[in-house]
C-alpha cells in the first residue's frame, strides 16, 4: 500500500514561483525634470562662457597681427626715408610786424605777447625792413621828420634788443600808402605805424646785363 505525497508543499512552491517580480522603487523626491528653467539657464550660460573665450582667443591673436602688421610698415616708412635723403625744408615765407603810433608821437609800444615773438624772428632774419608812416595829407617836412624818426625809434628798439644793426634797414614816407581810410579818426590811427618786414632770405640783386639777350630774327 502506498503513502500519499502531501501536495500542499509542492503548490505553495508552484505558486510562488509563478509570481511576477516587484518593479524596484524610485524615490520621487530626488527626481528632477530633465528640461527645467535651470538647466536650460545653465547650459546657455556654458555656452556663452565658451564663445566668449574663443572670442578672447581670436581677438588676442589678431591684435598681434595688427601690432606686427604696423611695425613691419613703420620700419618700412624709416628704410625709405633714409634711402631718400633728408626732407627739403620750403622757405618760410617773409613777415611782417606794423607798430602803431599816437598822433604826432615817435614812442614805440610794442605789447609783450607780440615783442618776444618780434625780436625772436628779428633775430634770426638776414634782413629787417622798416618802413615809417604817418597820416598826414602833404609832403611837408614835420610829416617827414616824423616818419624818419618813427623808423629809427624802431630800430633802437631792436637794436637794445639785441638785434644785429647791421641787418637793418630803414626807409621812410610821409604821406600816402595808407592802410585804411585817412578820413576817419579810426583809419588815421591805423596808418601812423612803422611796418617791420623781416625777410627769410636776402634779396637777390639783379641788372640788365645778368638776364640774357634775346636774339633778333
Amino acid at each position: 500500500m502506498r503513502h500519499a505525497t502531501p501536495l500542499i508543499p509542492w503548490m505553495l512552491l508552484l505558486a510562488s514561483c509563478s509570481s511576477p517580480p516587484k518593479p524596484p522603487t524610485v524615490d520621487e523626491s530626488q527626481k528632477r525634470p530633465a528640461n527645467s528653467q535651470m538647466a536650460v539657464e545653465l547650459q546657455v550660460c556654458k555656452n556663452d562662457l565658451q564663445n566668449t573665450r574663443l572670442l578672447a582667443t581670436e581677438s588676442g591673436r589678431l591684435a598681434e597681427t595688427t601690432t606686427a602688421t604696423l611695425a613691419n610698415m613703420a620700419a618700412r616708412q624709416q628704410l625709405l626715408a633714409g634711402m631718400q635723403g633728408p626732407a627739403v625744408q620750403q622757405p618760410r615765407p617773409n613777415s611782417v610786424y606794423t607798430v602803431r603810433f599816437d598822433f604826432g608821437s615817435t614812442r614805440v609800444v610794442i605789447p609783450a605777447e607780440l615783442s618776444s615773438g618780434l625780436i625772436e624772428d628779428a633775430k634770426a632774419a638776414p634782413l629787417v625792413m622798416l618802413r615809417g608812416r604817418t597820416d598826414g595829407t602833404s609832403d611837408v617836412p614835420v610829416e617827414s621828420r616824423i616818419a624818419r624818426d618813427r623808423a629809427a625809434a624802431v630800430r633802437d628798439y631792436l637794436v637794445a634788443a639785441g638785434v644785429d644793426p647791421a641787418r637793418i634797414r630803414a626807409t621812410y614816407q610821409p604821406v600816402g600808402d595808407p592802410v585804411a581810410d585817412n578820413t576817419s579818426v579810426g583809419g588815421r590811427s591805423l596808418n601812423r605805424r612803422v611796418e617791420i618786414e623781416l625777410y627769410r632770405a636776402l634779396p637777390i640783386a639783379w641788372s640788365s646785363q645778368s638776364v640774357p639777350a634775346t636774339p633778333q630774327p
